[in-house]
């Protein structure tokens, strides 16, 4: 899992200890079929009470693991800023194939987007950091397809 724990690192707002947490707490991303699939895993997908054609939308289901969906909602912070890569993550980023790059940072540029259009829609801090730990789960995920760990031997 050494290798899905560094290409993780290449997320803004994602290190180490964060990585190696996520990793511990989820396992292989391979097992999830879709990004949703790991997002409704992580709780960040909201709940829903619905009745017949009435359907009523609430705040996230907080079902799964609390402490992968943490360190999720702790690296969303991150995205206030403009997108960027720092020169201490300038050298786990070069370190990684070409894809994971591209993810990582189409995930910056659309998050940090998205941080300031909800923000200024006047949501709560709270709300916004919530979404786009969601939004970055998707983006983990497709980090976690692209870096697929190798089969144990039998």
């Amino acid at each position: 899992m050494a290798q899905l724990v560094e290409a993780l690192r290449t997320v803004r707002g994602i290190d180490l200890i964060s990585s190696v947490i996520f990793v511990a707490a989820v396992g292989d991303l391979g097992r999830f079929e879709s990004p949703r699939q790991l997002m409704a895993y992580l709780g960040l997908v909201p709940s829903e009470q619905s009745s017949g054609s009435r359907i009523r939308r609430g705040g996230i289901t907080r079902a799964g693991n609390g402490e992968a969906r943490r360190m999720l909602v702790e690296a969303a912070w991150s995205y206030r800023y403009q997108p960027r890569v720092s020169s201490g993550k300038t050298d786990v980023v070069e370190r990684q194939p070409k894809p994971v790059r591209d993810i990582a940072w189409k995930a910056q540029v659309r998050l940090c987007g998205r941080y300031r259009k909800l923000a200024a829609a006047g949501k709560k801090p709270t709300v916004v950091v919530t979404a786009i730990a969601r939004e970055l789960s998707g983006f983990v995920w497709a980090i976690g397809q692209t870096v697929r760990p190798p089969m144990p031997m039998v």
